[in-house]
């Protein structure tokens, strides 16, 4: 599973041909979570609420070149990296 950021200790993942709807993966620690591209929810697991603000301020940022990496994974294209949250 490729890595498309790392901030503050948090990691973020995008998996090749992964299921539909378009969503990323957040590591921080022992904590795993996975959070819909579109909304910016929780689909799976959970971050304490300090990592998940960091998470979500981030991938309002990011939205746009989320969705656009989601797009590349779906046709197992390369992917590129999205500069932290600052």
């Amino acid at each position: 599973m490729p890595e498309i950021s790392r901030f503050f200790g948090i990691v973020i993942k995008m998996f090749f041909g992964d299921h539909a709807p378009p969503h990323f993966h957040v590591e921080y620690g022992s904590e795993k979570a996975v959070l819909d591209i579109r909304t910016l929810i929780v689909m799976r697991g959970s971050l304490s609420p300090r990592a998940l603000g960091l998470v979500v301020e981030w991938a309002s940022q990011h939205q746009s070149e989320l969705l656009d990496l989601w797009e590349r994974s779906s046709k197992n294209q390369s992917l590129y990296k999205v500069p932290p949250l600052k």
